[in-house]
């Protein structure tokens, strides 16, 4: 119950009605408001208290009055009586028959302030217990999962950086690479800018956060919001710490979750110089190098307590994606990443713009490998795809590969001398090779001329025009079709809009096979072909042979305008050796660790079955034709039947030759990496060279088996046949967008509407010499 001090009646009078009286102010709930003592229920006229003096004339005081009063207003302690007949409190009786007065209700004010302070209790409340029980939920989710960590005693048992050997399929030793020095590096060895520049790149909030950063993590929920996908991960580098050592690099939430608490367990028991420490020896750096001294010997072959700004800066760029920034793959995109870091760091306060641009100027520079021989390209190619099978382990790991050892040298030798040889009369400064079994193991791999020059592999990074070395993929959409090897076409001129594609020799030969014109390489007959079953065909049977690269929906496909790889190509042509399966290319048979725990076996069988038997016996007979009587004739060999095709793109800047045997499956590429034009080498001369030496030297003595599929042709000589086109007068104005009655539009075509994408890239106007043999 509030009161209120006695407060004197406004009156200056001295009468009863208008003197000063004595009362106290009290809140009763559900009376509101009483004054008590005195004269309380006497009102005073309201005149401001300056003037009651004045205005008031003065009056007599009546004897009770003039008695003392005992009990005034202002005397503290003094106890205030009330007369019981000027009171204005309302009767206990009417209280108690539920009678009510005009000053029982609370003010309107008071209504609203009692109802809403008991929504916020209420609201309060609930609160309060959905928190208690959230907190109890993820309580016992992260006991759940802390009893599933994997043990953390092993932390430090490794002293040294983990390594990886790269062995031949007999068990011959290929190369070492990881701990190339030895012992751990501690982070006071290094330079100071190393440790910086990949905290400024990785982890900006390294030192103020507790293993996790909710920051880092609100911001890469937002962006892969934004994108539609995972394009930013938030880790730390305790989290990814974490991940390397004790975690496989399965991409699920319960890694996730359990990341995290190894995260927070990690930050509470290790400093976080130890924890950075123990990242820098642990991280993979592309290239088969596993923490900063095995990278730093890998790329620049100096201890890292030697590395320059510039190279600290190049090594903490490759964190992001090893593979993708490598500088053995792009030394240009790795430069680019680079100076990326550097700049991270003159925003984090770590170095001056002065220095970055120092560094800048002069840029990190590849001085060589623990070894440069060619078998190098291999083993970059295997250990730049083993954290995609075996992970990132802690442990030293032997992996057991495809090569033939003896193969592989052979490879080296045979192309080495022919670009020795003939390579500098003909203007062929670069050439590469694969050979592989017909289920896609690689046995041979050259990426080009030196190794110890250029570590760029040609034979895996390099995408460049194969030229009619793609035509089987045309002729097998035919044959799938309802065309055969004894089909006839007719090699003449024909336009498609602005492109009037022409034949190497210059000349027009008529009435024609589809097997010479496969054997011939007749340009005129392949487009035709093409035209005829179907672009969308085409781009359909390459895909299902393993090609993966997006190819151009128009007719100068024919000619192998698409960008492809010698790796990739010489797959698709294994597939016409083994049955009819499509393959993957594969080096890696096995991954174990030192102590023999098995990490990785190959298993399957590839692409599955791509062609049918009568197909496949179809085009088998034909791509022989151009090893009897074709354009391969210089590659065939004279003790084993041999299959295969030539290529040469626009202006002789790249000559190819893929062939097989039923037990070998070689690609061969010829060329110079500026794309210059060479002295008119195709691929019936320079490539089908090296692929003849290669094959001679090989599988000279080996049993010989047959090329499988069988094609029994017609007998006599087929009539010439029209396509389906247009009438004669026509023929020369066939339109490019005409869809057979078998080939069906594409998703996005449907959907979007049909593509007028048929005209050939400028590289094929006329005037152009076009891909011969």
């Amino acid at each position: 119950m509030a009161s209120h001090k006695g407060r004197r009646g406004a009156g200056g009078g001295k009468g009863r009605g208008e003197g000063p009286g004595d009362w106290m102010l009290r809140y009763v709930p559900g009376l509101g408001s009483v004054r008590i003592g005195v004269d309380a229920n006497r009102e005073s006229p309201r005149v401001p208290p300056g003037k009651a003096a004045k205005e008031r004339p003065p009056k007599e005081k009546s004897k009770a009055a003039r008695k003392p009063s005992r009990a005034k207003s202002g005397v503290k302690g003094m106890v205030l009586r009330a007369d019981a007949s000027a009171r204005s409190v309302p009767m206990l009786s009417a209280l108690a028959d539920g009678r009510k007065t005009s000053r029982q209700a609370p003010p309107p004010r008071a209504r609203k302030r009692s109802g809403g302070m008991r929504f916020i209790r209420g609201l309060f409340y609930w609160v309060l217990v959905l928190g208690l029980w959230g907190a109890i939920g993820v309580g016992g989710l992260l006991f759940y999962y802390a009893m599933s960590l994997p043990d953390t005693s092993g932390l430090y048992d490794v002293a040294h950086t983990p390594s990886l050997s790269i062995v031949a399929a007999n068990g011959e030793a290929l190369s070492h690479r990881g701990d190339l020095l030895g012992g751990r590096v501690a982070l006071s060895d290094l330079p100071s800018y190393v440790p910086e520049a990949v905290i400024a790149t990785e982890d900006q909030r390294f030192y103020w956060h507790f293993g996790v950063d909710p920051i880092g993590l609100a911001r890469a929920l937002y962006e892969n919001f934004r994108a539609g996908t995972v394009v930013q991960g938030g880790s730390t580098i305790t989290q990814q710490l974490a991940k390397n050592v004790f975690l496989k690099p399965d991409r699920t939430i319960h890694r996730k979750i359990r990341e995290m608490l190894l995260a927070i367990w990690l930050e509470a028991r290790y400093s976080k110089e130890q924890i950075l420490t123990l990242y820098l020896n642990r991280v993979y750096f592309g290239g088969g190098a596993y923490g900063i001294e095995g990278a730093s010997e890998r790329y620049f072959k100096k201890a890292a307590r030697n590395l320059t700004l510039s190279e600290a800066a190049m090594l903490a760029g490759l964190l992001k994606a090893p593979s993708h920034y490598s500088p053995t793959n792009d030394i240009d995109l790795a430069r680019r990443r680079a100076s990326i870091v550097l700049g991270n760091m003159v925003n984090a306060g770590y170095i001056t713009p002065e220095m970055a641009r120092e560094a800048n100027a002069r840029p990190a520079t590849l001085e060589g490998y623990s070894s440069s021989g060619s078998i190098n390209y291999f083993v970059d190619w295997i250990a730049d795809a083993l954290p995609g099978f075996a992970g990132e382990p802690n442990t030293d790991l032997v992996v057991r590969t495809t090569i033939d050892p003896a193969m592989q040298r052979v490879a080296e030798e045979v192309v080495a001398k022919a670009l020795a040889e003939i390579g500098a009369k003909v203007g062929a400064t670069q050439a590469a090779l694969v050979a592989m079994t017909p289920d896609g193991a690689v046995r041979a791999m050259v990426g080009g001329r030196s190794y110890a020059q250029s570590q760029f592999n040609r034979a895996v990074q390099a995408q460049r025009q194969p030229g009619s070395a793609f035509k089987p993929v045309v002729y097998l959409a035919a044959m799938e079709h309802g065309l055969t090897p004894e089909t006839m076409r007719i090699d003449r001129p024909v336009r498609y809009g602005n492109w009037a594609p022409s034949n190497y020799s210059g000349r027009f030969d008529g009435p024609m096979s589809l097997r010479r014109a496969l054997a011939e390489s007749v340009n005129t007959v392949a487009v035709q072909v093409a035209q005829e079953v179907g672009v969308r065909n085409v781009i359909r049977a390459a895909h299902r042979l393993g090609v993966q690269a997006t190819l151009p929906a128009n007719l100068s496909l024919a000619l192998g305008t698409c960008d492809v790889n010698l790796l990739e190509l010489t797959g698709v042509y294994a597939a016409f050796a083994n049955g009819g399966y499509g393959v993957i290319p594969h080096g890696i048979d096995e991954v174990h660790s030192r102590d023999g725990e098995e990490l990785y076996r190959r298993s399957g069988s590839g692409l599955g079955r791509v062609m049918s038997d009568e197909v496949l016996g179809e085009m088998n007979y034909m791509l022989r034709g151009v090893m009897i009587d074709g354009t391969g004739r210089k590659a065939a060999l004279s003790d084993r039947p041999t299959a295969g095709k030539t290529g040469t793109s626009q202006d002789f800047r790249d000559a190819w030759f893929v062939g097989y045997t039923a037990d070998l499956v070689v690609g061969v590429w010829v060329g110079n990496d500026n794309r210059a034009p060479m002295k008119k080498v195709t691929g019936g001369s320079l490539p089908a060279t090296i692929w003849h030496d290669f094959m001679v030297r090989t599988q000279t003595g080996l049993p010989v088996a047959d090329i499988p599929g069988t094609y029994p042709p017609s007998e006599g000589v087929a009539q010439a046949e029209e396509p389906q086109q247009a009438p004669a007068g026509d023929q020369g104005d066939l339109d490019p967008n005409r869809r057979r009655d078998w080939e069906e539009p594409g998703f996005f075509e449907r959907l979007f509407g049909a593509s007028s994408a048929n005209e050939p890239p400028s590289a094929l106007a006329p005037g152009h010499p076009n891909d011969n043999r």
